[in-house]
């Protein structure tokens, strides 16, 4: 079974002023100016990018859906940055 836990860091670029990602997530790849968007991007995108480069198409056909639920780690940022 493929793997169910996928982890993203939030990581400050001082020089060109924006949140960008750090994950295990295959195709996962943010950048924005506030951790607000930055969380708004991966709530939207990250669930489906798990489902399509980490979920094989026999797992989808035989495990049960439950069992196909990713768990995400998200860690904000710490300091003023955030």
């Amino acid at each position: 079974m493929a793997k169910r836990m996928f982890s993203v860091t939030a990581l400050w670029d001082h020089k060109a002023k924006v949140f960008y990602s750090d994950s295990d997530i295959i195709g996962l790849h943010i950048e924005a100016a506030t951790i607000e968007a930055f969380e708004e991007v991966m709530m939207d995108v990250a669930p489906g990018l798990v489902m399509s480069n980490h979920v094989s198409k026999a797992e989808l056909e035989s495990v049960a859906p439950v069992d196909l639920i990713p768990a995400i780690l998200w860690q904000r940022p710490a300091g003023k940055a955030a």
